[in-house]
């Protein structure tokens, strides 16, 4: 791992880095090797795994893919591994044929009823974020709650390891209280592999029509989308952990989260 970067540089999958590194508002740092965040892991390789499991000490596996896209994929390689707790938490409904790579439509009275304007491409993609938040709050609590656990690393995956995430992502670096500056700078930084990414996803037919719906460029992620999600649960709800709390995460999953990736 490059500790001036947070990248983990694996053969199997090229969108791998660690939440660590990050500034908080009272002046502190993130942790190195709690959590990691993923794009799809089915390409492991042995050595991937061999690194992953006996150099970061990795236990467990939040995999956020939809149940088409195991079924089409496969678990991947970490779930034969004795010593790593997959989770399987998908947070459906996503958009496009299997996966959540672009929308194909989105109901703006259902997704943006706070908003009485035209929507436009920022409005698409908060309320896409926010329909993980809306339709399955049961598995973003979960999925927080397992990046909180003591017990060795976490790796929080999807199929790009951009959209889903990118919202459980930032929600824990919220919570552990990372700089919203450097929240957002986390999120956009996948775009610095989007190329391989997309390069990698293409190869499967599972989201090859997904991804070729649209332009390269459209699939990238900018921070004005993960700045307007932050401010949707701000007006409406007065911010993530108050949404949070309203589906039963409590204080102490609070502190879990900060000790987890805090001095």
């Amino acid at each position: 791992m490059n500790a001036m970067t947070r990248w983990i540089d694996l053969e199997g999958a090229v969108n791998v880095r660690d939440l660590g590194g990050l500034p908080t508002r009272d002046g502190g740092v993130t942790r190195y090797g709690r959590i990691f965040r993923s794009d799809n892991l089915q390409g492991l390789t042995d050595r991937d795994v061999t690194r992953l499991v006996t150099e970061l000490k990795l236990r467990h596996v939040v995999d956020l893919r939809s149940n088409a896209e195991v079924a089409l994929e496969g678990p991947g390689p970490l779930t034969r591994v004795p010593e790593v707790t997959h989770h399987h938490l998908t947070l459906f409904p996503e958009g496009g044929v299997h996966t959540d790579v672009e929308a194909d439509t989105i109901d703006a009275e259902r997704v943006l009823p706070w908003q009485e304007r035209q929507l436009d491409e920022d409005l698409r993609v908060t309320g896409f974020y926010y329909g993980y938040l809306r339709d399955r709050p049961d598995a973003v609590v979960a999925a927080l709650r397992t990046m909180a656990l003591d017990d060795g690393a976490v790796v929080v995956h999807c199929a790009a390891g951009k959209d889903r995430t990118g919202v459980l992502s930032a929600l824990a670096l919220e919570l552990a209280g990372v700089t919203r500056e450097a929240v957002v700078a986390d999120y956009v930084a996948t775009g610095e592999r989007l190329e391989g990414v997309l390069r990698r996803l293409r190869g499967s037919a599972t989201y090859r029509d997904d991804l070729d719906s649209r332009p390269a460029d459209d699939h990238m992620p900018r921070p004005r989308y993960i700045e307007q999600f932050f401010q949707v649960l701000e007006e409406r709800f007065g911010g993530s952990a108050a949404w949070l709390e309203s589906h039963g995460w409590t204080a102490a999953d609070t502190e879990a989260m900060r000790a987890r990736l805090r001095d």
